[in-house]
């Protein structure tokens, strides 16, 4: 069982990487599990989706402004050093939206949540079938 820890609100300077900044955040704050909440504007960015099948992402490069319109993940560990993995949906100026796995985003503008967990083993990231994915919880039922 996880409790929510300390709680962090912060404001991603013009110019920087989305993932790279919360993550350089996360490891100078001892985040080692947590929640990421965002919301903004984007200069651009780089999304991905998974091909099951083949295993890898197909990648969607939005070179274009946009509205960060939410911004959900997490904060685990890999490889001994804080992960952060987000998952997104932007909106066009049109007001179509694109959603996907963050690979990369140019910031504007980025309001972040990060709320960090405590209480419980780490979650620790594992490679399997071209993912780095959670260790899996026991089976239920």
């Amino acid at each position: 069982m996880y409790r929510v820890g300390p709680a962090y609100v912060l404001r991603v300077p013009e110019d920087e990487e989305l993932l790279t900044y919360i993550t350089r955040f996360a490891k100078a704050s001892s985040v080692r599990l947590g929640l990421v909440l965002a919301i903004g504007a984007l200069k651009g960015c780089k999304l991905g989706y998974y091909d099951q099948r083949a295993q890898r992402y197909e990648v969607v490069e939005i070179d274009e402004e946009v509205e960060l319109v939410s911004a959900l993940g997490n904060v685990s560990i890999r490889e001994g050093e804080p992960f952060v993995h987000m998952h997104v949906s932007v909106g066009r100026r049109d007001g179509s939206t694109v959603s996907g796995h963050l690979i990369e985003a140019r910031v504007f503008v980025a309001e972040v949540v990060l709320l960090g967990l405590e209480g419980g083993p780490e979650l620790v990231r594992e490679r399997e079938g071209g993912l780095w994915l959670w260790r899996p919880g026991p089976r239920l039922g």
